[in-house]
Order: structure tokens, then sequence, then C-alpha cells
């Protein structure tokens, strides 16, 4: 007979892992409705059912100089769920993403006695592999998202469950470009391009007036293109729109919507980041152009160990999108490779890729996770206790 769940203690520190812990909850209850859970969470995971200790806004910093700031209050925190872990001791305790927060935490859980599950991998894989070792002593498993990752922990020996990303469940396995242009009033006829610079004010700064060249020269090379930007924000919105100049004519820029934008475009050209894998899963040809500071770019090229940094070649595991960085990130090279992309004969191959591995990652992302906690838990429950 299995044991009895009782209690969950589960924290994530951004809307995105209360997006995942709001899931990962529902599907918990499945298997124990009257199962307790607490920590940190948004309103996502508190309509579940969560007690939040402390609100999810009070762990969400970025940056460097930031966190410094906040350390204090952050380690007052760490300190009283360590607490609570001998005082209220929960049967699981899982963190969501947030890994320098986190991983803390799921060091102290495992210490005392506590099965410790990591949800969504740190780019451990990219850069400062050495971290793993950390991460092997924190967590009984470790919840990928991504192929590849659970490669690497597999050879390092780390327990770990490929369940799938949550992006792939909820984009169409067929994107319909035709809605979408309708949702945002664009002729359903003309040829598209999709412009995105990034979410970050220092992202747009850098690469916005690389896009803008680029547009006003594709123009001059296929005058019945057209371009749409959506803007990542409303702070966005507004540093675009004092930039775009005498561009205003060539590009629709649009307040959010970014979803809808690449799924009504021919083509997108983008900022790294995870929105490359959601114009994958939208079946999007694109072209990768990234700039970091120098000094940054200086220290990455040192630190990363793999050869891509887009995420459609890495789980191709070979260049099927063209990534250009750096010194390669200019308006000719972006011009150049747009127009091999408005090739419909080369944009059906790359489709095609593109929904071989759609399948892959459509997992049921939420019910696989909470399938692979319990049944990690129920094992290790039954060495513990056989054990003792």
């Amino acid at each position: 007979m299995t044991h009895e769940l009782k209690k969950v203690m589960i924290v994530a520190g951004e809307q995105s892992g209360d997006i995942l812990g709001a899931g990962l909850i529902r599907n918990l209850k499945q298997h124990y409705p009257d199962c307790e859970f607490v920590g940190i969470g948004g309103q996502r995971m508190i309509d579940e059912g969560l007690v939040s200790y402390y609100p999810i806004e009070r762990l969400s910093v970025m940056g460097f100089v930031e966190p410094l700031k906040r350390l204090p209050e952050l380690l007052s925190i760490i300190k009283d769920l360590k607490s609570k872990f001998q005082n209220e001791p929960p049967n699981i305790f899982i963190g969501v993403d947030s890994p320098d927060f986190n991983i803390r935490l799921e060091l102290a859980a495992k210490a005392s006695g506590i099965f410790s599950v990591h949800y969504v991998s740190p780019s451990v894989w990219a850069w400062r592999q050495g971290r793993v070792k950390k991460i092997k002593k924190a967590v009984d498993l470790m919840l990928a998202l991504l192929p590849f990752e659970a490669q690497f922990y597999q050879k390092h020996a780390v327990p770990v469950a490929f369940v799938g990303h949550p992006l792939a469940d909820e984009i169409s396995i067929q994107p319909n470009r035709a809605e979408a242009r309708a949702r945002l009033g664009l002729d359903p006829s003309i040829s598209i391009c999709a412009l995105m610079p990034g979410s970050r004010r220092s992202e747009v700064e850098q690469l916005l007036p690389v896009f803008l060249e680029s547009a006003r020269l594709l123009r001059e090379r296929h005058p019945e293109l057209h371009f749409v930007l959506p803007a990542a924000s409303e702070e966005r919105f507004e540093q675009i729109k004092a930039s775009l100049g005498n561009m205003a004519d060539v590009v629709t820029l649009i307040n959010g919507s970014s979803h809808d934008a690449m799924a009504a475009s021919n083509c997108v050209v983008m900022a790294s980041g995870t929105t490359t894998l959601e114009a994958l899963l939208l079946k999007r040809p694109m072209v990768i152009a990234y700039k970091w500071p120098k000094l940054t770019w200086e220290i990455l090229k040192r630190l990363v160990k793999v050869p891509w940094v887009g995420l459609p070649n890495l789980l191709s595991q070979t260049q099927v999108v063209p990534e250009l960085l750096q010194d390669k990130a200019t308006p000719e090279n972006i011009v150049l490779e747009v127009s091999k992309l408005l090739n419909e004969g080369q944009q059906s191959g790359i489709e095609q890729k593109f929904h071989n591995i759609h399948l892959t990652l459509k997992r049921d992302a939420s019910a696989s996770a909470a399938n692979a906690v319990l049944q990690s838990w129920h094992a290790w429950y039954s060495d513990t206790k056989a054990s003792v």
C-alpha cells in the first residue's frame, strides 16, 4: 500500500513559476484531494489551494545588484522556511525554478529527511556545469522540461524525469495564421515578418536599431513585405514608439499579443530567449539575432559549453535556425537570412522539423510532472522505510 501524501511545500519565485506550480498542485490534488499545500506562490497557486507564507513578489528580484540589496530579507525567508522543515515538516518539498533561492531550501529539505524536487532545470548544461554537483546533493528528483536537459542529468547520475513543456500543451499542433491575422486586423494576403527585439529595456536598446535598419533594407529588396512588432510591455511599447521615427509607416507596433504576432507572420527576426521556443511551436521560420555588452560576451564565450544559444537548435541538436550573435548581428546578415526564409520551399522543411519537436515536447506537462513526483516519492519512501 502506498504512503498517504498529507502535506507538500512548494515555492515559486516568479510569475512563470506560479503558472507551473498551479498546474502541478491541480494534478497532485487529483491523486490526493485532502493534501495540504503550503509555501510561496502567486494568485494561480493560491487559487488551487496553496497557503502562501509570503507574497511571491518578495522573491521576484532581477539582475545582480537588486538581490544583494534584498539579501537580508531573502535569507530571513529561507531561515523561516527551514524552521518549518523541523517544526511542520511536509512529505515533499518542491522548488519551482528560481534556483539560487530554491536549491538552498532543497539542500535543507533533503538533510531533514524530506523528499526534495526541483521543477525546471537551471541552464547548468550550458554554462557553470560544476553546479550539477550541488544539485545532485540537493534533489531527489529533477523535473526537466526539455529532453536534452534530462540527458545531461542522466549523464551525471542525477534522478530526472522529462515531463515535456507546458507551452507545447498550450499551443495548437497546427496554428492558424488566418485567425491570428484576423485578431490583429492584418491583411490575410500580405507577407509579414515579425520583429521581436526582446522584453528588457537593454535588449531593445541594443537590438531595435539593428532590426529597424534590417526592415528598411528588406523593404527595398522585398517591397511586398510588411512588419509587425509586438512590444512585451507598456514600457517597451513607449520605448519602441519613441524610436520608430520614419519607420512607423513600415512597422506596425502593437502592445502585447506576441503569440498572435508570430502566428500571423511568415517569418520572425527575434532576440534569443524562451520566445524562440514559442516561435518553434508556432512553426515559424526565424532568425535569431542577439548582442550582449562586450564584457559579458567575452565572459560567455569562455563559459558556455554548447554550440548554440537558440532552443530550436539545441532541441534539434543541429543548426536549423541561423544564429547571428554579437558582431554577426548586422542588418546586412539579417536581410540575407530573412530573404532565404521567404522561400516557401525552405519554409516547409523547417516547419516539418518544428512539428516533430512539438510532438516530442507535448506530454501534458503538469500531469506528467505530478505522476513523476508521486512515483519517485513512493519509491523513495519505500526504500527509506525499508532501511529504518
